[in-house]
C-alpha cells in the first residue's frame, strides 16, 4: 500500500523505468502531443520528466513544461487489467475534491483512451512539500521540536475529518461504492477472503469476528473514505507549523464509513505518546504526538461526528489489516519484507480479540 509521491523538494529523481525491450514505460512525446491537443498549461513547451515512484500498480512521474508542473499517474504495462478501472476511479475522487476544504492534489486532466499511452492515466497538480513515506526520521524542525511535531498528528486527523464532511452525492460520487449495508458486509467479506488464502490458524480471528457481528456503530453516516489512511499516504508543506498539503494515493478510496479511516489511523497509535516505546510505534517516532484521546477530540470537533464508538472501528481496523497482511505473508516465499508480516498478523489478531473482550462499548 505504497503512496503516490506527488511532489516535494526531497523527491529522488531516478532513471525513467523501461520495459524489457528497453523502451520507456511512457511515450512522453505522445503525452506532450496529447496535452497540446487539449490546450493544457505549458502548451508547446518542451516536456521534461522525472520519475517519482512506482511499482506493480502505478507509475508516478513529475512533468515540467516551462514554468508549469504536474504529475502523471498511470498503471505500468504489467499491471492487472482492472487497474484501468482503478485509475479512473481514483480520478473521480481527485476531481470531486476540487473546491472542498480537503487538502488535495489539483485535478488537471484524464485520458480514458488506452490507445494514447497504453493505459488510461490522469494528470494531477504537483504538490510542494514532503512525504513521511520512506523516512527514517522527521525532517527539521519536527525531528527535535516535539511541540511542532504534535502538529503533524493533529493535521493528520484533520485531513480525514474534513474528508468526512464532503457531500459525496453532491460531488457526483453517488455510485462510487455501496454504502448501504457497509458494516453488515465487513465480516463476511473478509472471512471469505481469508478462507481463500488461509494457510494457518490465526488465534483471535474468530473471537473478534463474532464481536463485530454482534456490534454496530452508534450511528452510520456514509461518506468518502480513503481506505488506507496513515502518515505514508499524505504530504505536508515544508517548514513549521505543520500543515497538511494533500491526501494522496486513492487506490482504496470508496464511499463507505469515513470513521473506519479514523480507526485505521489510530489502530497502532500508542496510548502514551510520551513513553519511550512511542519511538518504535508502527513505523514512525510518535514521541511528542497528541494522545489518542486528543486526536479523537480533534476529529470530533472538526468533523462534527461522535467518537464514542471508536472501539468498534479499532477492532475492525486491526482485524481487517491482519487479514490484508496475511495475504502478503502467505505469498511471501523468500521475500523478507512479506515474511515480516507473519508475527504482525498474529499481534493484530490478538489485539483485536483483546480489545473486543475488554471494550465497554455496547451498540
Amino acid at each position: 500500500m505504497a503512496p503516490a509521491q506527488t511532489g516535494g523538494g526531497e523527491s529522488e529523481v531516478r532513471r525513467t523505468p523501461r520495459t524489457r525491450s528497453g523502451e520507456p514505460v511512457i511515450d512522453f512525446d505522445r503525452l506532450a502531443d496529447w496535452m497540446d491537443e487539449r490546450g493544457l498549461p505549458g502548451k508547446g513547451a518542451p516536456l521534461e520528466h522525472s520519475f517519482l515512484s512506482g511499482g506493480t500498480q502505478n507509475e508516478i512521474h513529475e512533468i515540467r513544461r516551462g514554468d508549469e508542473r504536474c504529475v502523471i499517474r498511470i498503471p505500468p504495462p504489467e499491471a492487472p487489467a482492472d487497474r484501468d478501472k482503478g485509475i479512473l476511479r481514483e480520478w473521480r475522487i481527485v476531481e470531486a475534491l476540487d473546491g472542498t476544504e480537503v487538502p488535495h492534489t489539483k485535478a488537471v486532466a484524464v485520458c480514458e483512451d488506452a490507445a494514447v499511452l497504453g493505459r488510461p492515466f490522469y494528470l494531477m497538480g504537483f504538490v510542494e512539500g514532503w512525504s513521511p513515506m520512506g523516512r527514517k526520521s522527521w525532517p527539521a524542525p519536527f525531528d527535535t521540536d516535539l511541540t511542532a511535531r504534535a502538529g503533524l498528528g493533529y493535521q493528520l486527523a484533520e485531513g480525514i475529518a474534513l474528508l468526512s464532511k464532503v457531500d459525496y452525492k453532491a460531488r457526483g460520487l453517488h455510485d462510487l461504492g455501496r454504502p448501504e449495508g457497509f458494516h453488515e458486509r465487513q465480516v463476511d467479506r473478509w472471512t471469505s477472503f481469508l478462507s481463500r488464502i488461509k494457510g494457518r490458524e490465526l488465534p483471535g480471528f474468530d473471537e473478534a469476528a463474532a464481536w463485530l457481528r454482534a456490534h454496530r456503530p452508534l450511528d452510520y453516516r456514509p461518506g468518502i473514505m480513503h481506505g488506507d489512511y496513515q502518515f505514508a499516504n499524505v504530504m505536508f508543506a515544508d517548514g513549521a507549523p505543520a500543515k497538511l498539503a494533500a491526501l494522496v494515493d486513492w487506490e482504496m478510496g470508496t464511499v463507505g464509513d469515513p470513521k473506519l479511516d479514523l480507526g485505521w489511523m489510530l489502530q497502532s497509535w500508542p496510548e502514551d505518546t510520551e513513553a519511550p516505546e512511542a519511538a518504535d510505534a508502527s513505523y514512525k517516532d510518535l514521541r511528542g504526538m497528541p494522545s489518542r484521546e486528543q486526536l479523537l477530540a480533534h476529529y470530533a470537533e472538526v468533523s462534527g461526528r461522535q467518537v464514542d464508538d471508536i472501539d468498534y472501528y479499532l477492532v475492525l481496523a486491526k482485524w481487517k489489516l491482519g487479514v490484508v497482511l496475511e495475504q502478503g505473508f502467505q505469498r511471501a516465499g523468500g521475500d523478507e519484507k512479506l515474511q515480516a508480516f507473519g508475527p504482525i498478523v498474529l499481534r493484530l489478531m490478538r489485539e483485536a480479540a483483546q480489545l473486543a473482550e475488554s471494550s465497554g462499548y455496547r451498540s
